[in-house]
């Protein structure tokens, strides 16, 4: 039990809480003996028998005895009193992988970096007989050097699970992530299964949204059992082509981790070091300097009338999220002014700036339908007169924010919007 000074079984300094959820609480922890801090997970026993939950306890426990591994949470020990049991874990601070998804997608080469890391966790899972079952961005954790931690092992089934089809038989696993032929109800392979999700958070990543999506559950389901997807038209080839193979809804034909590791787009260089700070943002497409990757064709499609995208992208929801124009004859300063404008005609927002003028933040002071509204807004320089500008949604609501848009930003813009003219298609800007 924990004594007045907070010291547990004599070992373990318990601290602020970090967290919590149905049956448990997350505590920092420090280790008496060696000074190093630890993440105590503290299970009320009388909750988890009540819910008929001890099995699934025991069986996390059991699992994360076996799975000791660099990009696995590591179970240092484990406790218990007459009314708790206490997990002593390895304390991983980066947060969710799920919160950076949140700010936008990922460049390219930063998913690969935290995809590689995911299925050397799940292939070497696998190879000790054990299936994750609920692989989602909220249980991959990231530590201090932006390396991934997968987490909750807590519907995690062993090979000894399986019946004498050799397939397990419990439906499992979140909605959006779960492979179609659990969702079937006629027996799965695990591994097989954990594969489809791990196909769903590469989408993620490289997109920031889900590939099956849809308010109505049934809806979501069909899409999936159908495995009805399309990748947007910023997706490599290379990673076009796995992830179709990855969300193959036949899970004999799926690809297999082995596979996966000796695909040309796994085997790519990765960076050396990636920090998920807020401050380094070139770890998100389209933020950041780099601008190499805008070329001609993409500047002209952002000319009004001649819009190619839905040639290439079908569109996931009626309601956009984010808008991009070209501009000609200002600069940054004055498109900075003119969101400033804006934001100052709608009222009850507040705006920060970088200092060089190439980003602006608007935040919505009173709570919307989903929270408060936040745009973000970055601003290229492709030329000293030619700039292009990314405009996007990164809280709240969606209709709210097309509302701000329509109303207040376009009107705001109008006057300094670049484009073409009927005869100017097949040319840029000079």
């Amino acid at each position: 039990m924990v004594g007045d000074k907070n010291v547990l079984h004599g070992k373990y300094e318990l601290g602020r809480l970090l967290g919590h959820g149905t049956f448990a609480k997350v505590y920092h922890a420090r280790n008496l003996a060696s000074g190093k801090s630890v993440a105590m997970k503290v299970v009320g026993k009388e909750k988890v028998i009540k819910v008929g939950m001890m099995e699934q306890v025991k069986r996390e426990i059991s699992v994360m005895k076996m799975v000791k591994h660099p990009n696995i949470v590591e179970l240092h020990e484990v406790m218990a009193s007459k009314s708790k049991i206490y997990f002593a874990m390895e304390l991983v601070r980066g947060g969710e992988l799920f919160s950076k998804i949140a700010r936008g997608r990922l460049k390219e080469d930063v998913a690969r970096h935290y995809f590689q890391q995911l299925i050397s966790a799940v292939d070497f899972c696998h190879s000790r007989g054990v299936y994750h079952r609920d692989l989602k961005p909220e249980n991959l954790l990231l530590d201090d050097d932006g390396n991934l931690k997968v987490t909750d092992f807590g519907l995690s089934a062993f090979a000894e699970h399986l019946r004498q089809d050799g397939l397990l038989h419990t439906t499992c696993g979140t909605p959006a992530y779960v492979a179609p032929e659990v969702i079937g109800k006629k027996g799965y392979d695990g591994a097989k299964a954990d594969i489809w999700s791990c196909g769903v958070i590469l989408f993620v990543l490289l997109a920031g949204y889900l590939p099956f999506q849809d308010d109505n559950l049934v809806a979501m389901y069909r899409k999936i059992y159908k495995g009805d997807f399309k990748c947007p038209q910023w997706f490599s080839p290379e990673s076009r082509r796995l992830i179709t193979k990855l969300l193959d809804p036949n899970p004999s034909t799926r690809i297999t981790t082995s596979k996966i590791m000796d695909s040309s787009w796994f085997k790519k260089s990765i960076p050396k070091v990636i920090r998920l700070k807020e401050e380094e943002e070139d770890i998100y497409a389209g933020k950041g300097k780099e601008i190499e990757t805008l070329n001609a064709f993409h500047i002209i499609s952002l000319s009004e009338g001649f819009d190619l995208s839905p040639l290439f992208e079908e569109k996931k929801r009626e309601q956009k999220e984010e808008l991009r124009f070209a501009t000609t004859g200002t600069t940054a300063i004055g498109v900075v002014s003119r969101l400033e404008e804006a934001a100052a005609k709608a009222g009850k927002f507040s705006v920060s700036k970088s200092g060089d003028n190439t980003s602006v933040r608007l935040q919505g002071e009173e709570s919307g339908r989903k929270g408060k509204l936040g745009i973000a807004a970055e601003i290229f320089a492709m030329t000293p007169s030619f700039l292009l500008v990314e405009v996007k949604k990164s809280s709240g609501d969606t209709l709210e924010y097309n509302q701000f848009c329509s109303k207040e930003l376009r009107p705001a813009l109008k006057d300094i919007v670049w484009t073409s003219s009927p005869v100017a298609h097949n040319s840029t800007p000079a």
